[in-house]
């Protein structure tokens, strides 16, 4: 974990994910301010991930041609670029049209789409084998504690300037970023797949490898039940539970948040400082925290006291951190190198398009039924897929011992 090219690696994603947060909120009070309407705010969540699908399913053509690092690093330039013409347009136009705007959105979200998938991918080949679990570890501590202190940071900013000017700090933290991934060296080797191969064939390539492998197969349908249960969490659907459920202001909404992030941040780091016990029980360890998670989600939706709230929103962070970094570690460990850009660019695609859709269904369930019933029935799709686990259990290692490293 102490190689060069790591360090770039996870110093360039920090500084690409906290350009992100800016960009997100810098957008949000650009377009508040043109509109003062709610339903432009709704349609960058939906923009940004229906890019992000879009990259997802190309993204096997992209890492058939072109060396990992490569596609990295033109990833970044190219959202540096794309949002150096976003900056300059609402610097200075004085009613830039909102439908560039989100034109221009969708494609550094195209863009973006690329580089968790890759990031990911990269990864198993800068560290050793026995540090995987500790280098995923590290790396969502890192994405989180960025997260956490983006948010804050990002409304300071905007609070003491403007939108506009938000958006020039994200380019510059693009363009740091770009040099990073720029000095990442990867020596894993590359063999450039015949051009005659149809688009289609390449889409499938990754679609593929989870069909045939039993394992990414049934961690799959994992990923596809907590992509639709876990939009409960997001802002539109927590904000009507603090106001109506709780009956607090606003301000709990951060907290909630806050917490959330913290048990991360606590999740990360307790995988982190016992890697070798996550190892050794990792089928336990993802068994235990996805029955968790179902548990916590479904309990939430019977809350009404708000540092109930708080203490469960935590937890639900500190176990979905713990069952995300045993996903991610069953995958780089099973995967052969030239397979993972391929696996997770599908898995991408999969959870965009999962979650968007069901970002729609549970809003109108919520808005028909209660937000409490949406956490009931998020509670009880992550529950059914704990089930699923534990009957397919089979096709989990129980653990990986020294002599696999």
């Amino acid at each position: 974990m102490k190689t060069q090219s790591f360090r770039f690696l996870w110093i360039g994603q920090a500084v690409a994910n906290l350009g992100d947060v800016l960009l997100v909120v810098g957008l949000i009070s650009i377009l508040y301010t043109l509109t003062e309407s709610v339903l432009y705010l709704a349609l960058l969540p939906f923009v940004n991930t229906f890019g992000r699908f879009i990259s997802g399913m190309i993204s096997p053509i992209i890492v058939n041609k072109y060396r990992l690092k490569s596609v990295l690093v033109w990833s970044q330039i190219s959202k540096s670029a794309v949002l150096l013409g976003l900056s300059l347009f609402v610097s200075y136009k004085t009613n830039p049209n909102i439908l560039i705007i989100l034109t221009l959105v969708l494609v550094i979200a195209f863009l973006d789409g690329w580089s968790m998938p890759a990031t990911n991918a990269m990864l198993p080949r800068l560290v050793s084998n026995q540090e995987i679990v500790k280098a995923n570890s590290f790396v969502s501590i890192v994405n989180e504690t960025t997260q956490l202190g983006g948010w804050a940071l990002s409304g300071v900013l905007v609070a003491l300037s403007s939108g506009g000017h938000v958006i020039w700090i994200t380019f510059a933290l693009f363009i740091s970023a770009s040099y990073m991934m720029h000095k990442v060296v990867d020596h894993t080797p590359f063999q450039r797949k015949k051009s005659g191969d149809h688009p289609i064939v390449a889409m499938k390539e990754g679609w593929q490898l989870i069909w045939r492998s039993e394992l990414f197969r049934n961690l799959h349908v994992m990923i596809f039940f907590e992509a639709t249960a876990n939009v409960v969490w997001i802002a539109a659907i927590l904000y009507v539970f603090v106001t109506e459920v709780l009956n607090q202001t606003e301000a709990w909404w951060g907290y909630l948040n806050t917490l959330f992030f913290i048990g991360l941040i606590l999740g990360g780091v307790f995988c982190s400082k016992f890697s070798l016990v996550l190892e050794k029980k990792m089928r336990k360890f993802l068994i235990l925290s996805s029955f968790g998670v179902s548990i916590l989600t479904f309990i939430f939706g019977l809350i009404s006291v708000a540092w109930m709230a708080l203490v469960f929103a935590a937890f639900h962070g500190f176990l979905e951190q713990v069952k995300t970094i045993t996903v991610q570690t069953y995958i780089q460990k099973e995967a052969a190198p030239d397979e993972l850009p391929k696996l997770y660019g599908a898995q991408s695609a999969l959870v965009s398009l999962t979650f968007g859709v069901s970002s729609l269904v549970f809003g109108a369930l919520a808005e028909s039924l209660g937000v409490p019933y949406a956490f009931f029935i998020a509670g009880i799709l992550l529950a059914g897929s704990t089930m699923y686990v534990f009957v397919r259990r089979g096709s989990f290692p129980e653990k990986y011992e020294i002599a696999d490293r």
